[in-house]
């Protein structure tokens, strides 16, 4: 494998998480009895760029399908992010309702749908043809499409141009970075600004956070690098943002190199010393991490045996991507973990791939009382506590798995 960037061949190997199936491929009733097929997760470091990577087993089209389950509005914390956003970007940038917005893997309308209410004109381009059917009933237009060189060519010759070109959580989805960044060139106006919003791996080093790799994620992003493929596209950053979103990551801001309108914030030259201290340029950063996502499966693994040994009740909520990569990497079935919450309907009465515990509603945990309640999606922690506070009432606890063990 050579690197998606430079080029480089790659052989040091960040972590090595074994086979696992994508990690949103979930399973009917009728499927379990079908061959599941699985995928090396296996990471690799590049030593020149230090893009941190995992080929691509399972090709993005047939990840981000028709039965694509991830819709984003079912996490009310998210849209509130989504909405501070758009009130973000008008205050600073003014947009007015001859401007052009265009999101790209804007899923089911959920940021979109917030700039459309100031009557400013929005454009979704979105692969899952279920998701952008959502956003067209909320009013917010969509491409169903892949995004990079090509599309961008095709909506620039039709005179659609972004004055505010963003993304978010999709920098890291992308096979070809070079050719994603390279149609964003395209498709930006001459004095228009790309935001792109991801998760920081700096983030995912410091607080052990390897269950956000999954075949869904090519990439993990550090800002050193991600400058280094805007520039190789002529693009410049001209400012960036620290974000608890996610576990913590990065908005960057873009523009074309040539376009003085708009001059480079400190921000930049701070963050890039910040990483350069951790260590991100060096090699060194990047190794033990193996070993560091393996004190966690003991963890896990052992507490689970503890609750079957005392004949204690443990579900969990949120079916999550991440927490899919938790549960196959730890080797957790469905006779440790008796159901999983979603209030997502997409994901309800089907079953986690490999580990096969099924998705149910909300009202399980009320009727069973589980002892425990694992969270999954442990990024939105504050969000499902308060969502589930009532399990305190029969006694019931959360625990987190990420950055270690934890019993609330």
């Amino acid at each position: 494998m050579n690197c998606r960037f430079c080029k480089t061949a790659l052989s040091d190997v960040f972590i090595d998480l074994g086979n696992s199936p994508a990690s949103n491929s979930f399973l009917t009733k009728e499927a379990l009895n079908e061959p599941e097929t699985f995928y090396p997760l296996k990471v690799f470091t590049c030593p020149k760029c230090f893009l941190v990577q995992v080929d691509e087993y399972k090709k993005s089209d047939a990840i981000f399908d028709n039965t694509y389950v991830y819709f984003s509005s079912y996490s009310t914390s998210w849209l509130a992010h989504a909405k501070a956003y758009v009130e973000k970007m008008q205050e600073r940038f003014q947009y007015t309702n001859e401007a052009l917005v265009i999101e790209i893997a804007s899923n089911d309308g959920y940021l979109l749908q917030y700039f459309k209410e100031r009557n400013i004109p929005v454009l979704g381009i979105e692969p899952t043809a279920n998701t952008a059917a959502t956003a067209a009933e909320k009013g917010v237009p969509s491409v169903i499409d892949f995004f990079g060189v090509r599309l961008a060519k095709q909506l620039a010759t039709e005179g659609k141009k972004a004055d505010l070109l963003l993304g978010n959580n999709v920098l890291a989805h992308v096979p070809d970075i070079v050719d994603f960044v390279g149609g964003m060139k395209i498709l930006l106006k001459e004095n228009g600004v790309i935001t792109m919003e991801f998760p920081h791996l700096m983030q995912l080093v410091d607080n052990n956070q390897f269950d956000t790799i999954y075949h869904e994620h090519f990439s993990y992003l550090s800002f050193y690098t991600v400058k280094a493929i805007f520039e190789a596209a002529g693009l410049e950053l001209f400012d960036v943002e620290e974000l608890p979103t996610h576990g913590g990551s990065l908005r960057i801001y873009a523009k074309h190199r040539q376009d003085q309108s708009k001059p480079v914030s400190e921000n930049v030259t701070a963050l890039l010393q910040k990483e350069k201290e951790k260590g991100m340029q060096d090699m060194r950063y990047y190794t033990n991490f193996q070993q560091r996502a393996f004190h966690i499966k003991e963890q896990l693994l052992q507490f689970l045996l503890d609750q079957k040994k005392t004949e204690k009740t443990v579900a969990a909520y949120g079916a999550a991507a991440k927490g899919n990569t938790l549960l196959n990497y730890c080797g957790i079935k469905n006779d440790f973990i008796d159901f999983v919450a979603d209030a997502n309907p997409h994901k309800q009465n089907k079953f986690l791939p490999a580990s096969h515990i099924p998705v149910v509603n909300e009202a399980r945990l009320k009727a069973t009382k589980p002892d425990y309640v694992l969270i999954l999606p442990w990024n939105l922690r504050e969000e499902i506590t308060r969502q589930l506070a009532y399990i305190k009432d029969w006694g019931g606890k959360f625990v987190t798995a990420i950055p270690s063990l934890q019993v609330i």
